[in-house]
């Protein structure tokens, strides 16, 4: 009997000081509100490339950084960059290029989404991924002369970047 009462006891005390400690602790935020979603990835890095994220922070890219939604991407001479996005879209910048990825969401469940990119100088290839190919009305492309509607899913846009 008094077997049975120390490890009920000892199971309420480890029970109690879980549950003080939990009771302690503060409360941390949630991370899906606190963090920006990822757009997706470069992939490839050639010569020198430069990242620029929506709060104006610019960072040398790398294979393997994140790309937000906002981000914008600017080439050196002689370099280029590719990006994959997380709906599987390619996007190659080439040289010279300023490119900004003004918006981008896209929910893989149920394959909604929509992209904006605006290329302001310099060339990119775009081959689009399951927003062109499910919804190709959600897929902009703008230029300072243009806004292009995608209905291929490759294509090499180039602008001079002269208004």
């Amino acid at each position: 009997m008094m077997k049975k009462f120390l490890t009920a006891a000892l199971g309420l005390a480890i029970v109690g000081a879980a549950t003080l400690a939990q009771a302690q602790a503060p409360a941390a935020a949630p991370a899906a509100a606190a963090a920006p979603q990822q757009a997706g990835f470069v992939k490839m890095v050639r010569g020198n490339v430069q990242l620029l994220d929506g709060a104006g922070a610019t960072r040398t890219a790398v294979p393997g950084d994140a790309l937000g939604a906002v981000d914008r991407i600017v080439t050196g001479p002689d370099s280029s960059a590719a990006v994959v996005l997380r709906d599987n879209t390619t996007l190659m910048v080439g040289p010279s290029s300023r490119m900004d990825l003004k918006e981008f969401h896209f929910d893989g469940t149920t394959r909604d989404g929509g992209m904006l990119v605006s290329l302001l100088r310099g060339s990119m290839r775009m081959i689009t991924g399951l927003i062109g190919k499910t919804n190709p009305d959600a897929v902009r492309v703008e230029t300072q002369t243009a806004t292009i509607g995608i209905r291929g899913t490759d294509f090499i846009v180039q602008t001079d970047g002269q208004p």
